[in-house]
């Protein structure tokens, strides 16, 4: 295994030595006192597993491309945005936007997420084991956010696609969002995410969807469309 002590380094400077090990062959990285610096790892494309020993600060591992990038600690604004593929799991904490825009691949937030969780997913899947803050899911297009605990206002505002999976309490639903009875094979793929992660499974799960009343315009609908904007 491979090391990169950060402490006394520029975050360029360690970026540059993830890519130089990873160029040399190595496959399995830990960085130590990352002091909850901004930037770390991002825009890497190689199967190398990252091990950050601590807290980050924002847009950690944004837009990688397949990676597996453990995080022990918390994490900022940000962390995973533009994920195309890979694994991201994040032991502690994630503050706004964590996970959006995200392609594809798998991130996983074992604390709490804050506003703006998963929004204008493409793909992927989001697992979240307590509580999101409002505005989580805004926009999906596709793509699958399962939360454990409760979420805030405007929960799966405006969705295109996508599905979203809760077990707590939900503040208020976003514009043209609405609640379903998940089906069997909804049920088992949440549980086994749950368990291949280490995350209790909380119970009953709530499925949110769209209600494609805001897919095409009309005029009849005023009301909705101007609430949603």
């Amino acid at each position: 295994m491979s090391a990169i002590q950060c402490e006394g380094k520029t975050i360029r400077e360690i970026n540059r030595a993830i890519r130089h090990l990873i160029a040399e062959g190595a496959r399995e990285i830990r960085l130590s006192n990352p002091s909850a610096r901004h930037n770390f790892a991002v825009g890497l494309v190689a199967p190398a597993h990252l091990t950050i020993e601590g807290s980050v600060g924002y847009y950690c591992a944004g837009m990688m491309d397949g990676p597996t990038i453990s995080i022990l600690g918390s994490a900022g604004w940000g962390v995973g945005e533009g994920m195309m593929d890979g694994l991201l799991v994040i032991e502690g904490n994630a503050g706004n936007g964590a996970a959006a825009s995200i392609r594809g691949g798998t991130v996983v937030i074992k604390g709490d997420a804050a506003a703006r969780t998963a929004i204008a997913l493409k793909g992927g899947t989001v697992i979240v084991g307590g509580n999101v803050g409002y505005m989580s899911g805004f926009m999906m297009q596709k793509g699958t956010l399962i939360v454990c605990g409760d979420a805030g206002d405007g929960l799966g505002d405006s969705m295109y696609e996508g599905n979203i999976f809760i077990a707590g309490g939900i503040s208020e639903l976003g514009h043209d969002a609405e609640i379903r009875e998940p089906s069997p094979e909804d049920l088992a793929m949440i549980a086994t995410y749950l368990d291949r992660y280490a995350i209790q499974h909380p119970g009953a799960f709530k499925k949110v969807v769209s209600a494609r009343r805001l897919w095409n315009f009309d005029k009849r609908e005023w009301t909705l469309w101007k609430n949603a904007l």
